[in-house]
């Protein structure tokens, strides 16, 4: 493309995503489309043969992308935990793909290797964790996660876990401990690296679903006896189904008596330790060894964007450096710094932190604040909202997380045709054997009016469904 093209491209891209975002309350939230559909629309011929001019492909691909995707910025999508996405995050994506660094060493990615390493600082420091700390973006929570557990292995493990590996003579079976409360990385970690998900040890909960610390005493007990090695301890800094935050200053002091390292699991509710009213338990996370937090969760940010953070960066470093002959990177005599190949499992890195940056720069801490605590008090309503009506029930309610049942019957088809019908998207929790319906808020377009609308569509569409699979005896 000329200059002229990509200007002329560009600007017409930009005015086409302004309308879009204009128009998304009057959007519905997904189309409804079964796969045939949205593959039709695409059209299923072969690669072309010949090119195309690139403002016909852009003026195709918006078209498509507006009309066929479930979109998570409108005001009522409160499913999945991720965002509206902040429009200067698009830009910074924008921008960062143009420059295109590779941010996997400081000479190859000078600035970016900076701004990466002043966002992950502040990261750190809106969340009461140690500035000094270590860590990189990431893909996202998955990817947050590992980076530390990889690191916990490391350090814990008494043998040399890097080269003689699990099935070392001196090795033993190394045990994790969770809630069942815990997200599903926590298997992927266990089985990709090595351990087996049959050593992660499910501790129970109590009447909140936190950890039950009784119950994690005994268990580490039982596998010290039996001649296992416990060496990672994951707490919950608001679970996925109910915002449930476990007891982390009382696991951060089991940790240390046991030896174990202490991770917490941040990825969705750790930016909340920023509030002011925010709970001891919740701030406690400060005491932890490492932290996952998803800035393309309650940082608003466009996907992808997860940060993982390790007290010591030093064992980043333990756990990650290896140095082929072909990789010469010098050093700056007398100054430090960063080459993140050597601090997380990627080599060549795309620049994530610019939209991040960009964004903590436009918003800061206190419009940060404002709006999780917008995000909370809308989820608080909810639950209120939920206890007075008539035909719904109230169960949970945890950080931006509330849960409830339509109260004439608990069915799984409601969710689904809440989901399809294009005016919100819940997604569901299952509590104690019970089915409910969830809805998360990490989305600065929500409203208080868009909350009070909610009930009268579940409850409209819970009738509706409700009728068709009621015994016809029992129909009015």
């Amino acid at each position: 493309m000329s200059g002229e093209e990509f200007r002329r491209a560009g600007h017409r891209l930009v005015d086409q995503v302004a309308e879009f975002l204009e128009s998304l309350p009057k959007r519905p939230l997904t189309p409804n489309e079964p796969p045939h559909v949205v593959r039709a629309a695409l059209g299923t011929g072969p690669l072309p043969s010949s090119g195309a001019r690139p403002q016909d492909l852009l003026d195709q691909a918006a078209t498509l992308l507006f009309e066929h995707s479930l979109l998570s910025a409108h005001p009522r999508f409160w499913g999945y935990i991720y965002s509206s996405a902040a429009p200067i995050g698009a830009l910074g994506d924008f921008l960062a793909a143009a420059v295109n660094p590779n941010v996997g060493a400081w000479n190859l990615s000078p600035l970016a290797t900076e701004i990466e390493a002043q966002t992950v600082r502040w990261i750190a420091e809106l969340i009461g964790y140690p500035a000094d700390s270590g860590g990189l973006l990431v893909s996202g929570g998955n990817m947050a996660n590992f980076v530390p557990f990889l690191v916990a292995r490391k350090v814990k493990a008494d043998w040399n876990v890097s080269g003689e590996g699990l099935r070392a003579p001196a090795g033993r079976p190394l045990r994790v401990y969770c809630s069942a409360e815990t997200h599903t990385w926590i298997h992927k970690a266990a089985d990709l690296f090595g351990l087996g998900t049959e050593m992660i040890r499910w501790v129970g909960t109590d009447a909140e679903l936190r950890m039950d610390t009784a119950e994690l005493r005994r268990r580490i007990r039982e596998d010290k006896e039996s001649g296992d090695l416990p060496f990672l301890l994951v707490g919950a800094a608001g679970s996925v189904s109910t915002g449930a935050v476990d007891p982390l200053p009382e696991l951060a002091a089991i940790a240390r008596e046991e030896g174990l390292w202490f991770h917490v699991d941040g990825a969705y509710g750790a930016i909340a330790a920023a509030l002011p009213d925010a709970s001891a338990d919740l701030r406690g996370l400060s005491l932890a060894d490492s932290v996952a937090v998803d800035p393309h969760k309650w940082l608003y940010m466009p996907l992808e964007a997860g940060c993982a953070l390790v007290r010591d960066r030093r064992d980043l470093i333990k756990t990650f450096r290896h140095r082929p002959p072909y990789y010469h990177f010098p050093e700056h005599e007398g100054e430090e710094s960063v080459n993140y190949f050597e601090h997380g499992m990627q080599n060549s890195r795309g620049f994530r932190a610019l939209k991040v940056w960009l964004a903590l720069r436009q918003v800061g801490r206190e419009g940060y604040v404002r709006m999780v605590a917008d995000d909370v008090r809308l989820s608080q309503a909810l639950y209120r909202i939920a206890q007075e009506h008539p035909e719904l029930e109230a169960c949970t309610q945890g950080l931006s997380i509330t849960t409830f049942r339509y109260v004439p019957r608990g069915i799984q088809e409601l969710l689904t045709r809440l989901q399809r019908s294009g005016e919100t998207f819940l997604t569901n929790a299952v509590i104690r054997g019970k089915f409910v319906l969830r809805a998360c808020f990490v989305n600065f377009h929500s409203t208080l009016a868009d909350v009070e609308a909610l009930p009268g569509i579940v409850t409209r569409i819970g009738a509706e469904v409700d009728a068709e699979l009621r015994p016809q005896d029992l129909r009015g």
